[in-house]
């Protein structure tokens, strides 16, 4: 089955990344992080969701971290160096980053922001994240992610 690349795809290709591609029926609705650690094999704590933040400066950050987890915002502030950060609401994502929630890739961004990944990256060989399109994931090290992203590998999630 042909897919199109997605815009994080084709920044792999170019990088020349070794990276895999699953891909998932997504008609039931169900695109939540766990759902689709189901639908494609994965054990929830290799598949992470990409969460766009913007800090008490009105500067965007992105926080990558387990699906089953959830965003520590005082955490996510302090790596930020912020006073606090709080969730983009779900209508600005798409402006910021060019991508749609639930289909929201930390690679390929319109713009280039300081990402952190949660540590508990550190304990899995490969890191399943969005490849910027719902019904699509990209498996990749977790190390090449931090490359590629410029990421800060922190304790992120509570």
């Amino acid at each position: 089955m042909a897919q199109s690349k997605t815009n994080a795809m084709r920044i792999l290709d170019a990088k020349k990344v070794q990276y895999d591609i699953l891909t998932y029926d997504n008609k039931d609705g169900k695109i939540d992080g766990v759902s689709v650690a189901e639908k494609v094999g994965k054990n929830p704590n290799e598949v992470y969701k990409t969460l766009v933040a913007q800090g008490a400066s009105k500067n965007i950050y992105v926080y990558v971290i387990p699906v089953a987890e959830e965003l520590d915002l005082k955490k996510a502030a302090k790596a930020a160096e912020e006073k606090n950060v709080e969730m983009l609401p779900v209508k600005d994502i798409q402006k910021w980053t060019g991508y749609i929630r639930g289909g929201c890739s930390p690679i390929g961004m319109k713009k280039e922001y300081k990402t952190f990944i949660d540590e508990s990256c550190l304990e899995i060989q490969t890191i399943v994240v969005s490849a910027g399109k719902i019904g699509m994931q990209i498996v990749l090290e977790p190390e090449k992610l931090k490359e590629l992203t410029k990421a800060k590998i922190i304790d992120i999630s509570k």
